[in-house]
């Protein structure tokens, strides 16, 4: 499958999702925990919808490569898992028998996953020039 498909694949999943879990946290959650934590979960769903965005934004460009587009897709998959998925246990560990705080160091990794995505996208643009 290439690559940009992978990009609109993933971007529209990562987009779909989120809107669910945005309803749930505002519809389904407020009355099971506290603002703070409905607050926390929200700042998941957010960067989640960033990075559905930034996908389906990466799969229109021609200024990337087919590598690039590779590494950036792995790099944003598990950077997304990483951190708003942490964000999403955190957020609701009181409804869980698993202690989400015992993963709470997977959510600045994927933070920096997201953050080195960015980073090699403006690389790769200075890199190439007008």
């Amino acid at each position: 499958m290439k690559q940009r498909k992978k990009l609109i694949l993933l971007g529209s999943c990562f987009g779909g999702i989120g809107i669910i879990l945005g309803a749930f946290a505002a519809h389904g959650l407020e009355s099971i925990i506290s603002e703070n934590a409905i607050s926390t979960f929200e700042t998941g769903v957010k960067y989640q919808i960033y990075h559905a965005l930034f996908l389906l934004f990466l799969s229109t460009q021609t200024f990337t490569t087919e590598k690039l587009n590779k590494i950036l897709f792995w790099l944003i998959l598990t950077g997304v898992i990483f951190f708003s998925g942490s964000i999403y246990g955190l957020a609701t560990n009181e409804l869980s028998s698993f202690d989400f705080k015992t993963i709470a160091w997977l959510t600045p990794i994927g933070g920096a996953l997201l953050i080195l995505s960015w980073a090699l996208l403006f690389i790769h643009i200075i890199k190439k020039g007008s």
